[in-house]
């Protein structure tokens, strides 16, 4: 049932709505493959430059806390000139950064250009997102949702591959190096999308009421909606990065708890989370489509609440390889559901900027996690560390997630409902209001 599911969503677009999706998706990709080269290198960058692993754990911090600013400016570009021309200048701006970082002198100067990465890592998410969901078809919205987000986990795959293959012959120097070349693959598919018909419509509306972002933000219910949904994209943050980021360092670590593992076993293990993560995103967001946002999100974090023993205490290869698989199906099956929801969300005028400021302002608050854990772990261990600060944090997702809406399967730019072929998934049966009047 799930196969026919699956073959009906995917099918059936044209090629200008697969050319927008692949580019979102690889553009995600790259994105997230740049930013776990780091996750995978930072003690071996600290013992060349001489700095701890707490200070070097900043570096992804500034990352994350730069990523708001490039949703902003980038988002705010993109809603005033559309959707393809920023995201093309987006990638060629975190490509030459990212290659950048391979001939940095010493840690300041790598802190300077991980926080610029993050300024081009905050913009290829909200853009990319807003061009694929307001291309894709809204009945096949749940699906591609789904596909889209586990961009982050592909890249999170290439990176450990690239670890396992390229570190040992040419150091984390080579890795940053090498990152040049998807970073070239992706423009070549950025350059071959069409704009967004949605935000053509969109503007040519704006154009005729004189509709300004400062009119939309004036409006209460808009901003209480703002304000939810940082709310929930910080617990969504704070979920995903405190089951990833320490993880390598956790499964490679001789103390605090560290389970001693090899670089090799390390990257098997990272590979079998991610295949797990995508399984999970592309099940999750694909069945939403069926059930409603919420609730998909709702009982894949709730069903991840009791892996946290099996994920953080685990000692065995085997068994860890069996937490992770199934903590990662779950949160990244909730994450799945992300870019659908918050492209649902937000209001036509402003969706290359609602989306992505809310999901990294979230990132921002969400940043501190890594220090907190790596202090943790140097204090109590690294299983308490990752327990500690995970179960708090699925509680949280699902009570945030229950008191909110959703507009599932709403039409973009003015345009009417598109109706479904005979045997597609059709929208859950909840109350759909309009963008601007959904709290």
């Amino acid at each position: 049932m799930f196969l026919d599911t699956v073959r009906e969503q995917a099918g059936g677009l044209t090629k200008g709505q697969r050319n927008s999706f692949i580019a979102a998706f690889m553009g995600w990709s790259m994105d997230a493959f740049d930013y776990f080269l780091i996750i995978f290198v930072y003690a071996e960058i600290g013992r060349e430059f001489g700095v701890s692993l707490t200070r070097m754990a900043f570096l992804t911090t500034v990352t994350l806390m730069g990523r708001p600013v490039g949703a902003f400016l980038f988002g705010r570009w993109a809603d005033k000139a559309g959707r393809r021309v920023p995201l093309v200048t987006d990638v060629i701006f975190y490509s030459v950064i990212g290659f950048a970082c391979a001939f940095v002198p010493n840690y300041t100067v790598l802190l300077v250009l991980r926080t610029l990465y993050g300024i081009g890592m905050g913009g290829e998410w909200g853009l990319g997102a807003a061009l694929a969901m307001e291309k894709i078809p809204a009945y096949k919205r749940g699906f591609y949702s789904g596909v889209l987000q586990q961009g982050y986990a592909t890249g999170y795959l290439l990176a450990a591959l690239a670890y396992l293959v390229i570190d040992p012959i040419w150091g984390w120097r080579g890795l940053f190096a090498f990152s040049i070349v998807p970073a070239m693959t992706v423009l070549f598919f950025q350059l071959k999308i069409e704009e967004s018909e949605v935000w053509k419509a969109t503007r040519e509306k704006v154009a005729i009421t004189q509709t300004t972002v400062a009119q939309i933000f004036g409006n209460p219910v808009i901003m209480r909606r703002f304000a939810y949904l940082v709310v929930l994209m910080t617990a969504f943050n704070w979920m995903a990065h405190g089951t990833q980021d320490v993880y390598p360092t956790f499964l490679k670590a001789t103390t605090d708890g560290g389970l001693h593992f090899t670089s090799h076993q390390a990257i098997f293990v990272a590979v079998v989370y991610n295949i797990g993560a995508i399984f999970g995103g592309t099940l999750v967001g694909t069945y939403s489509q069926k059930f409603g946002r919420r609730r998909a999100i709702i009982i894949a974090t709730a069903l991840g609440l009791p892996v946290v023993p099996l994920f953080a205490y685990s000692t065995t290869l085997a068994m860890v390889c069996l937490g992770t698989f199934i903590m990662q199906f779950f949160i990244q099956g909730a994450w799945g559901v992300i870019p659908a929801h918050l492209s649902e969300m937000s209001p036509d005028e402003i969706r290359g900027f609602y989306p992505g400021v809310t999901y990294q302002l979230g990132n921002l608050i969400a940043s501190l996690n890594l220090p907190i854990q790596q202090r943790l772990a140097a204090s109590h261990g690294y299983p308490f560390a990752l327990a500690a600060t995970i179960v708090p944090v699925l509680i949280v997702v699902v009570l945030v997630t229950a008191v909110g809406k959703e507009n599932t399967g709403i039409a973009f730019g003015g345009q009417g409902p598109e109706k479904a072929p005979s045997g597609a998934p059709q929208a859950a049966p909840v109350p759909v209001a309009p963008a601007a009047d959904t709290g």
